[in-house]
């Protein structure tokens, strides 16, 4: 399916969200919470103990809401930690879409560090110690109203800068998906069509000739975003997976027990 990507203009108005883990237990903490916001690509993250609804809220709200402001949307994953009445609760009551996708990867260049296009300055390191450029910077701060001038100039500048990022960010995207588009075959589908979906999940096969791809399936929705909803007629369940990680089945009927045979 052709791919889809988001581009947003103002900074601090689309976050997403995510878990990383669980790792090897550190003072107890197994668990990275990671926000990124999509224009800057500015990181916020906390080590937690444990991955529920709670440490997602709390973070919300002391690290982003309380310190950018109230974004216009949040993107996430389907899991539980996210996908909840107390996470909607409290994004409704202060107006926040939220947007669960699905999974994918893409890394977008925008020509500026994310500090640059938040405070409109670089970023100067400690490292910077042992180079001629921190005395400059040092005999700068020296003189109140030089410093002043050049900070008010870099002001000035923090908008050209965003939108030279935004421009960036554009042309990497569109080129991205010409090369995407071209590069796969065309598949469409319809509502009511049976498909096999591909187990990312698994990084490591236990036996040579165990399938990659589980179902069949039976598609119910079709999204124009790129994603379809599956019906699991097994748990009679519904749940959405990327267009890419879904093929055609062309099988008959199908069942666990009848293709299990003993070898003697």
């Amino acid at each position: 399916m052709p791919q889809k990507f988001i581009l947003e203009v103002e900074l601090f108005d689309l976050w997403g969200i995510d878990f990383m883990g669980p790792f090897p237990p550190s003072y107890t903490f197994k668990y990275i919470l990671v926000a990124v916001e999509y224009v800057s690509k500015w990181v916020e993250a906390i080590a937690t103990t444990t991955c529920d609804t709670n440490v997602v809220l709390q973070f919300l709200k002391k690290n982003i809401f309380t310190r950018f402001g109230l974004p216009k949307g949040l993107i996430s994953d389907g899991g539980s930690h996210f996908c909840n009445k107390q996470l909607n609760s409290l994004l409704h009551k202060y107006g926040v879409t939220h947007k669960v996708a699905t999974p994918t990867a893409f890394k977008t260049p925008v020509g500026k560090s994310p500090f640059q296009l938040v405070y409109g300055k670089a970023c100067h390191l400690p490292v910077e110690l042992e180079h001629k450029a921190f005395w400059a910077t040092k005999l700068l701060n020296l003189d109140a109203q030089a410093a002043g001038e050049k900070r008010l100039l870099q002001l000035n500048e923090l908008e050209e800068f965003r939108l030279e990022a935004y421009e960036n960010t554009r042309i990497y995207k569109e080129r991205a998906k010409r090369w995407h588009d071209k590069r796969i075959s065309q598949r469409t589908f319809e509502p009511g069509q049976r498909v096999l979906l591909f187990n990312s999940k698994l990084k490591i096969f236990p036996g040579k000739l165990r399938s990659r791809w589980t179902g069949p399936y039976t598609i119910t929705k079709v999204s124009p975003h790129g994603y379809v909803e599956l019906l699991d007629k097994a748990s009679n369940q519904t749940f959405t997976a990327n267009g890419h990680r879904v093929k055609h089945y062309f099988g008959g009927p199908w069942s666990k027990e009848e293709s299990v045979q003993m070898l003697t």
